[in-house]
């Protein structure tokens, strides 16, 4: 019998540090910058965000969504047999930072006598923020080839590091924040549980659009290390592409529109996700919508909303949801699970 990857757990992290609009307004008019709640609300749906303090990285905020990940799955660290991280925003240059998650792992489970995923393979995948689509696409293919059994797929970002606050375009637009899940082989059990297609694409054509155009030579910054946007360009190309990927991977699954319970798309613009929804005949009470409270947390974006969702009892056993985004690159894809 073939194997097929599911999801067991979900778990996710947030900075404590939360600002809201009104926060916002004033770092940007000690700057000499003039926005407001309203401006920012009506033209993406953001009311607040969080941001990492002090020296927090990536993987900080990784380990903690892993951790409560394994614990909803009933699984321990060292079963853990692959570890995919998707991220913009690494610790290092490298190692990458799914290896110091792995090495945190496992020193939080000797703290209590255990032991971590020392061995399985760990990396990064950068594709932005449809890092994490990218990463479930992966790990799926790994579980599905016998190559693991339970992998750790988590999107961690800490971009207020990459902000521009002299931008007031851009800077009220992200968060920090980690989202993971565990995915397990396993054969079908009656309910057919599990990632039932997954569509990936990118146009390296694009790369202007979403970039931080900066690199590190000889101990120094070279070009700009801060995100540039255009966003009208990306809100064109996005509307489209969402609606392409989303078709396409419902009709690998020989499903339709019809049969989706859970919209889950990447948290980006409130107004990307309305058109999504009305392209696929969807009404906004069946879109998880978490981008008011978290902003757009690039990879972290679709596994953050998609643990509120399971947390909430809003997602149950057995529903099918679409998970699909736009990141930099340009890349989009989307996933079709039933959970």
């Amino acid at each position: 019998m073939s194997l097929y990857a599911r999801i067991t757990g979900t778990g996710s992290a947030l900075p404590p540090k939360r600002l809201t609009n009104e926060d916002m307004v004033s770092l940007l008019a000690a700057r000499g910058l003039q926005t407001s709640d309203d401006w920012i609300v009506e033209r993406t749906g953001i009311r607040a965000r969080h941001f990492v303090e002090g020296d927090t990285q990536a993987s900080d905020l990784a380990l903690t969504a892993s951790l409560r990940a394994l614990q909803a799955a009933g699984r321990q660290p060292h079963e853990v047999d692959l570890i995919v991280v998707a991220t913009s925003t690494p610790d290092m240059v490298f190692p990458s930072t799914a290896t110091i998650v792995q090495r945190k792992l496992h020193e939080a489970a000797q703290a209590h006598g255990g032991q971590g995923p020392i061995g399985a393979p760990a990396f990064d995948l950068q594709a932005v923020c449809t890092g994490f689509i990218y990463a479930l696409t992966v790990a799926d293919a790994l579980i599905r080839t016998g190559s693991a059994r339970c992998a750790l797929v988590v999107g961690a970002e800490v971009f207020s590091r990459i902000l521009d606050f002299d931008d007031r375009t851009t800077c009220v637009l992200f968060g920090d924040g980690a989202g993971a899940v565990v995915l397990e082989a396993t054969e079908h059990d009656g309910r057919g549980a599990g990632v039932l297609a997954t569509d990936v694409h990118a146009d390296g054509r694009h790369t202007g659009i979403l970039c931080v155009p900066g690199t590190v030579a000889g101990g120094h910054v070279l070009g700009e290390p801060l995100l540039r946007m255009d966003g009208q360009a990306v809100f064109k190309l996005a509307v489209g592409v969402l609606e392409e990927t989303a078709r396409t991977t419902l009709a690998k699954a020989g499903l339709s529109e019809a049969d989706i319970d859970w919209l889950i798309p990447h948290q980006a613009n409130i107004r990307i996700m309305q058109s999504t929804a009305r392209k696929l005949k969807l009404p906004m009470e069946r879109v998880v919508v978490t981008v008011d409270q978290h902003g757009n947390t690039s990879a972290a974006s679709i596994p953050l909303a998609l643990d509120h969702a399971v947390r909430a009892g809003m997602v149950r056993p057995g529903q099918l949801l679409l998970l699909e985004g736009v990141g930099g690159g340009f890349t989009w894809g989307s996933a079709l699970v039933r959970y």
